[in-house]
C-alpha cells in the first residue's frame, strides 16, 4: 500500500554509524592499496561488512518492517471493531497501518517520544502522519510510559509493540512493559510483540501470566537490521476467557 506519510529511521545514530565506519574503511582501503596489501583486504573486509549492515539496515526500517507488519496485520484478521493499543507508537507506522484495517474500532498509539530511538519523533508528528494517511479519526496518541500505562485493566482487545521493549534499559522493567500490556488486554485478547534481542524474555513473561499460544518466531531478511544480534523475532500470545 503507497504511505503518504514519512516515519522517519529507527535507530538513526547506529544506521549512522554503519554508513559511517564502511564508508571511513573503503576510503582507508583505497588510500593503502599500493602499500600495504595486508592491511588493504582486512580494510576491504570492514568496508563490505558495514555498508552491508548500514543497506539491510535501510531497508528494514523504509521498506521491509512495512511489508512485514502488513502480513502480521493481515494474519489476525481483525474484524474492523477492535479497540488497539500501540506501545512505542513512534511515528505511528505500525498505528496507522492497524487504523487503516479498523472501520468502528479505535486505535491508541503511546510512546515517550525519544529522538534516539527514531528521528524525528514526536506527537505532532504521529498525528500529522495519521491526517496524512487519512485514519486520523481513528486514532488517539498519548503521551506515557509502558511500564505504567495510563488506562483500565481489560481496556483493548489487541496490544501490539514495534521495535520499542527492548530500549527499556534493564530486564525486570521490561517485563513490568510486558504485565502492563497483559493488565489492559481484555480476555480473549492478543498480544503482537516485535523486537529485537530480548523476545525469548517476553515469551516466558507471557507463559509465566497465563498467556496461551505463546509463539516466537523470526521474521526474515526484510525486517533484519544488519547483524545476528540485531535478527527481529515476532512474539504473540492470547489471554484466556477465563482470566
Amino acid at each position: 500500500m503507497e504511505r503518504r506519510a514519512d516515519y522517519g529511521y529507527d535507530a538513526p545514530y547506529a544506521l549512522i554509524a554503519f554508513l559511517g565506519i564502511g564508508t571511513a574503511s573503503a576510503v582507508a582501503a583505497v588510500v593503502s592499496w599500493r602499500v600495504h596489501g595486508d592491511l588493504t583486504r582486512m580494510l576491504a573486509l570492514y568496508a563490505l561488512v558495514f555498508l552491508f549492515n548500514a543497506s539491510s539496515f535501510l531497508y528494514a526500517t523504509r521498506r521491509g518492517k512495512f511489508q512485514v507488519w502488513n502480513r502480521v496485520l493481515d494474519d489476525l484478521r481483525l474484524r474492523g471493531d477492535e479497540r488497539v493499543l500501540d506501545m512505542g507508537c513512534g511515528r505511528g507506522a505500525v498505528l496507522i497501518a492497524v487504523a487503516r484495517r479498523l472501520t468502528s474500532g479505535r486505535a491508541t498509539g503511546i510512546d515517550l517520544w525519544s529522538t534516539t530511538d527514531q528521528s524525528g519523533n514526536s506527537r505532532e508528528v504521529t498525528l500529522q502522519n495519521a491526517a496524512l494517511e487519512g485514519v486520523r479519526d481513528r486514532i488517539d496518541v498519548e503521551t506515557g510510559d509502558m511500564r505504567s500505562l495510563p488506562f483500565a485493566d481489560r481496556s483493548f482487545d489487541l496490544v501490539v509493540s514495534s521495535l520499542a521493549i527492548h530500549n527499556i534499559r534493564s530486564n525486570p522493567a521490561r517485563t513490568d512493559a510486558i504485565r502492563e500490556a497483559w493488565r489492559v488486554l481484555k480476555p480473549g485478547g492478543r498480544i503482537a510483540i516485535v523486537d529485537i534481542r530480548v523476545t525469548g524474555r517476553y515469551a516466558d513473561a507471557l507463559k509465566t501470566l497465563g498467556a496461551t499460544n505463546v509463539e516466537r518466531r523470526g521474521l526474515g531478511w526484510r525486517f533484519w537490521f544488519g547483524n545476528p544480534v540485531a535478527a527481529t523475532k515476532l512474539v504473540t500470545a492470547t489471554k484466556s476467557t477465563s482470566t
